[in-house]
């Protein structure tokens, strides 16, 4: 048996006002009430920088043009959790400087100090940090499961591709709903089901 967390990537009002799906947030909501209920930790993970974006390389093509503009503030309505799947006390909140939700940031130290080997990877975008965390995690030696509706991309196309084609050769693939219903295993525990 596996001590597992669920991570919530990427799903700050800046992210999700480029990726509007009505269904996508309490979706993903019952996903964390559901890992709160049982026990497990949830882990919140979000791009974030100083001002000046001093990590900011302009070689690197998603963020380089970040560098030298003007950023903003930590506080910055923007860049916060989106509002209806916040995070409550107890949550933890980790800081990325890339796509991965390993790259840059204390994730690592985290769930190895927690004892964590299991992630439930949710998160926007599917071919973005999931994807991205999902190939770290699984060079790292992580469990890995992915709520197929708990993530999210702009191209239905490619989101299908990963989820049925691409993932399952590194993780178990399976939906909210079913995590959810199977949650009871692992209520208390922090174990989740192999």
């Amino acid at each position: 048996m596996a001590k597992t967390a669920l991570l919530v990537m990427d799903v700050q009002r800046a992210v999700v006002h480029r990726y509007p799906d009505p269904a996508y947030l309490p979706r993903l909501h019952q996903a964390t009430s559901a890992a709160r209920a049982a026990g497990l930790p949830v882990i919140y993970v979000a791009v974030g920088f100083r001002p000046g974006y001093p990590e900011v390389s302009t070689r690197n093509k998603m963020f380089g043009r970040l560098a030298g503009a003007g950023a903003p503030a930590a506080s910055d309505e923007a860049t916060q959790i989106h509002p209806d799947v916040a995070p409550e006390p107890g949550d933890i909140l980790v800081t990325k400087k890339r796509v991965s939700a390993f790259a840059g940031s204390d994730l690592d130290l985290v769930l190895r100090s927690g004892g964590i080997d299991h992630l439930v990877l949710t998160g926007i975008a599917t071919s973005g940090v999931v994807l991205s965390t999902l190939r770290q995690a699984a060079d790292l030696d992580f469990g890995l499961t992915v709520l197929a509706d708990g993530c999210l991309d702009s191209d239905p196309e490619v989101h299908r591709v990963l989820v049925e084609k691409v993932f399952p050769q590194q993780a178990e693939v399976i939906t909210v709903a079913d995590w959810v219903a199977a949650a009871p295993a692992f209520r208390l525990s922090g174990e989740q089901p192999e």
